[in-house]
């Protein structure tokens, strides 16, 4: 390990098999290990990273019980990884792109994103703003400047290199920050964008989540190497490996990273170590690939529990506020949930909106067609989805007497 954020630059290694240390400046206590200097993190941001840490672990407890309780189709959790996503979001400029994987619930919350907002995208209801086309965890805001997820493994990381060469050609100052996972890694994309990136030398940062685990493929069976970090230097690129749990660590990391592709117009690749404390997503069952002894190693040095007792150290956090919050943010999401289930879902009109600039002749057949189905099988749709469009809605004797 090392106390000092030394972001490697990219020369060429010959010789023995190059290892990088890992940074770290937070013991699981609060305490600085010997040696380590504090960021300049002041108290009211030092809380804001806090609460939406502790934000993200109280709304994935709360939805992976809605899903087992079936009032929700899917979900995918950040337990575990919460300083690595909240901790690079905060030394971001908050006008910087993030193009997100799908743990990355926690960088909206520090943006400002709202229960209610998560809401209408998990239930897909009238006010989502993709309009229900996406399955949940699929968040976008364009206000935040967070791109809409998209599924496809580390299609997300081409995309983030080509929007920081246009970062680079607006010269605006800003830099685009990417997650992935370690298994995203193994994929071509990541190999062309580094690539990419590298040779145009834009201002992005390759953020690596390596959480053990590519679902159920552990790391050392997805490659030979020490990590995804050594990757870095065939690239020419910039490079630091750091503690993801530490709170600190990640912060200092990502904003020396964020300078150095802004000021510099160089890529930066991040590998945030850390371990997946939930199971891949609400459709897995980690018991079959990895032991509890494991997990419960890995609770130790729950990041949450190591930031709060940092944070204690300092005197600015107490059990009572600690109950408070937790308390607060239980109710609100409780509320929000009930709230976005009984909000109807978008009209059947939107299916056929924001797809070309006007609704083609063929669209508008297939809307029509839609529309005389649900009339003549009312019951077999949901009552909000007639409600919502007039041409749908017809009486129960009307719809009875066209079957």
């Amino acid at each position: 390990m090392t106390t000092t954020a030394d972001i490697h630059e990219p020369t060429f290694l010959a010789g023995d098999e190059f290892s990088i240390p890992t940074f770290r400046l937070l013991q699981q206590d609060g305490t600085l290990f010997e040696g380590a200097t504090a960021p300049e993190l002041d108290q009211a941001q030092a809380l804001a990273i806090y609460r939406a840490m502790v934000a993200t672990r109280v709304l994935d407890e709360r939805m992976l019980a809605a899903q087992r309780q079936g009032r929700l189709s899917f979900y995918m959790q950040c337990t575990g990884e919460e300083a690595s996503v909240v901790g690079a979001t905060a030394a971001l400029d908050d006008a910087d792109m993030i193009m997100a994987q799908y743990r990355e619930q926690g960088a909206l919350i520090y943006r400002g994103f709202t229960f209610d907002e998560f809401m209408n995208q998990l239930f897909g209801n009238e006010l989502d703003y993709g309009k229900g086309r996406q399955m949940p965890i699929h968040y976008g805001s364009r206000k935040l400047h967070y791109m809409t997820i998209s599924s496809p493994l580390a299609t997300q990381i081409p995309q983030a290199t080509g929007y920081a060469y246009g970062q680079k050609l607006a010269g605006d100052g800003q830099c685009t920050a990417v997650f992935f996972g370690e298994g995203a890694a193994s994929e071509g994309d990541f190999h062309a964008a580094l690539n990419m990136a590298a040779v145009h030398e834009v201002p992005v940062i390759f953020f690596c989540r390596n959480n053990g685990y590519a679902i159920s493929t552990p790391s050392i069976e997805q490659f030979a190497a020490d990590g995804v970090a050594p990757r870095a230097f065939g690239y020419r690129m910039h490079v630091i490996r750091v503690d993801g749990n530490d709170i600190l660590a990640v912060h200092t990391a990502t904003r020396e990273a964020r300078r150095i592709a802004v000021e510099h117009n160089q890529p930066v690749l991040i590998e945030a170590m850390s371990y997946r404390l939930a199971a891949h997503s609400s459709s897995d069952d980690p018991s079959g690939y990895r032991s509890k002894k494991e997990e419960e190693a890995w609770r130790e040095k729950d990041p949450i529990l190591r930031m709060q007792c940092w944070l204690n150290e300092q005197g600015w956090w107490s059990e009572d506020e600690e109950k408070a919050l937790q308390e607060s943010l239980r109710r609100e999401v409780l509320e929000t949930m009930k709230r976005a289930e009984k909000r109807p879902p978008p009209p059947l009109d939107s299916l056929v909106t924001d797809v070309y600039a006007d609704v083609t002749p063929e669209l508008q057949r297939q809307l029509d067609a839609l529309k005389r189905h649900v009339r003549r099988y009312p019951e077999a749709y949901p009552k909000g989805a007639r409600a919502l469009d007039p041409d749908v809605q017809a009486d129960d004797t009307a719809a009875k007497g066209e079957k």
